[in-house]
């Protein structure tokens, strides 16, 4: 067993912090904060992407152009394969937890 910090974080892309939480063979758990007006690429990966926002206000930018609004106590699923980004588009930090199936590393959006 492994204990891990949200002191531990990883700047993916600027202001937008992740933290490792926990991960095993069949998935990974992942907290995030993004500061506001920080931004998260469209991208894509394998992983089926569950998670919840416990603050702020977070949008979603779908590949078909369609944006997805998650704010605080809500949750969502991301399937596999789905192209996506995120905007923090609030005056206050967002914080979230996500969980993803199979195990995802911290991402470096940067390169």
């Amino acid at each position: 067993m492994e204990r891990v910090s949200l002191t531990e974080t990883t700047e993916a892309v600027e202001d937008v912090h992740l933290a490792q939480l926990a991960a095993g063979e069949e998935m990974s758990v992942q907290h995030f904060e993004f500061e506001p007006d920080a931004s998260v690429p469209i991208h894509d990966h394998h992983h089926e992407q569950s998670g919840f926002i416990y603050e702020g206000e977070l949008t979603f930018l779908l590949e078909d152009g369609e944006e997805f609004v998650v704010e605080a106590g809500d949750s969502y699923v991301l399937a596999g394969g789905e192209v996506h980004g995120a905007e923090n588009r609030g005056e206050t930090p967002v914080r979230g937890v996500d969980v993803f199936s199979p195990p995802r590393p911290n991402p470096d959006w940067s390169e």
